[in-house]
């Protein structure tokens, strides 16, 4: 089973991304941690996502493309973070045609605008992976990690400002593609106003009845 999360920034997509491909034995693809693996290494990439803008997509295309040439997608993958765009998602049909390999469905988690930048703002995280909440999910000490004692940071993507101008880049690139997907009939609307259990039982609930 393959399947695509979508959302801007803040829907969760990543949140439920991980629960669902553990869950169902999936291989979770997110290009948000791609990229940042990436900009570890490349000053172009980091100027890039430090101030919300989109990889391009040459760059997104050839790094998935790498990706899927992995014998480990053969049980299933979720991507999560691609495609952002039409163009993106064209590049995507043709890859799958190419290796004879079926899309179940597309999930699109809906949020308000302004509940998104709330659960953004206060995102904290971990060089070991872990992630934090001010507000929804705060690690039992301030500013620590609860798993490896690390200290949290703000990540600079994260920041108020630059989560709307993600929000501007969102609905001049990215919106078009809930349009795209809308005619291919795979498209599935998910309530993200929901509690994280009760979002993950709605997608949960759509791969079990094979929508």
């Amino acid at each position: 089973m393959n399947y695509i999360i979508l959302g801007h920034p803040g829907a969760g997509k990543g949140t439920q991304a991980k629960k669902i491909a553990v869950k169902f034995g999936m291989v979770h693809l997110s290009t948000g941690d791609m990229f940042r693996e990436a900009k570890k290494s490349d000053e172009s990439i980091n100027k890039l996502l430090s101030s919300g803008q989109l990889v391009p997509d040459e760059i997104v295309v050839n790094m998935v493309r790498e990706r899927l040439e992995k014998n480990d997608i053969e049980k299933g993958f979720l991507l999560d973070g691609f495609p952002r765009t039409v163009k993106q998602a064209e590049e995507l049909d043709r890859m799958l045609r190419s290796e004879n390999i079926k899309m179940d469905g597309i999930f699109l988690i809906n949020v308000p605008f302004e509940e998104s930048v709330k659960r953004i703002a206060g995102r904290r995280v971990c060089a070991c992976g872990a992630s934090y909440h001010t507000i929804l999910l705060p690690p039992k000490e301030s500013g620590k990690c609860d798993r490896c004692g690390g200290v949290l940071f703000h990540r600079s993507d994260d920041k108020e400002d630059v989560i709307r101008d993600r929000f501007s880049v969102y609905e001049k690139q990215t919106k078009p593609l809930i349009e795209y997907y809308k005619e291919s009939g795979l498209l599935i609307y998910i309530d993200g106003l929901k509690s994280e259990s009760s979002v993950f039982e709605q997608i949960r609930g759509c791969i079990i009845s094979g929508r």
